[in-house]
């Protein structure tokens, strides 16, 4: 697939191809923040993990790195990671529901991710990762693709034990989910626990 021609055949590998996409350009364009594409891309074939999240935010839109925010720090606690293990896609590919920041609305909240962009290269990209033992789902766009469901994240999050231990559906972790840790206090008592674990095993 190509930005100009989508049903197309392109030599290149797959996650050249994704960085090359812009089938989103004027929807961003339209946006409040009115920005450009940049698909953050982190992925190879020999991934053992993937981390399935919804879009990159603003700042990972200006560093090109997945998570570098206080999500991201967040994340690796959960998962037991430090940066060098979490950023090795030799061994972690991190391939969010959308490649590109959707933008900002007029009152400076988050867009969803543009649906297009699972369509245009998520089954391309599942068919690409088939060392992937362990599948971590962060948020609601993630597992209703992944699990096939649209029950919201806390009933999603508290039937863990019923996909574990190849796939583990998460909270988002941004800090605007710390009242829902604290009112879920069981997350990080049991889940976290057998998640790292899984994690140590998949990646050693």
């Amino acid at each position: 697939m190509t930005s100009s021609d989508p049903t197309g055949c392109d030599p290149a590998p797959l996650a050249e191809q994704i960085a090359r996409c812009r089938i989103c350009a004027d929807r961003f364009a339209a946006t409040a923040t009115a920005h450009r594409p940049r698909p953050v891309v982190w992925f190879r074939p020999s991934a053992r993990m993937l981390i399935a999240g919804q879009a990159p935010g603003a700042r990972v839109h200006a560093s090109g790195r997945p998570f570098t925010d206080p999500s991201g720090d967040r994340l690796r606690d959960w998962l037991g990671l430090d940066d060098a293990a979490f950023y090795d896609r030799d061994k972690v590919a991190i391939v969010p529901m959308a490649f590109c920041f959707p933008g900002y609305n007029a009152r400076k909240a988050d867009l969803p991710p543009p649906p297009i962009c699972a369509r245009t290269w998520r089954e391309e990209v599942m068919s690409e990762l088939s060392a992937v033992r362990l599948t971590v789902l962060v948020g609601g766009h993630a597992q209703k693709w992944h699990l096939g469901t649209r029950r919201p994240v806390t009933e999603v999050v508290q039937g863990w034990r019923d996909h574990a231990p190849r796939v583990f559906p998460l909270p988002h972790p941004s800090w605007r989910n710390s009242a829902w840790l604290k009112r879920n206090p069981w997350f990080e008592s049991d889940l976290l626990p057998v998640l790292r674990s899984r994690v140590r095993e998949v990646l050693q």
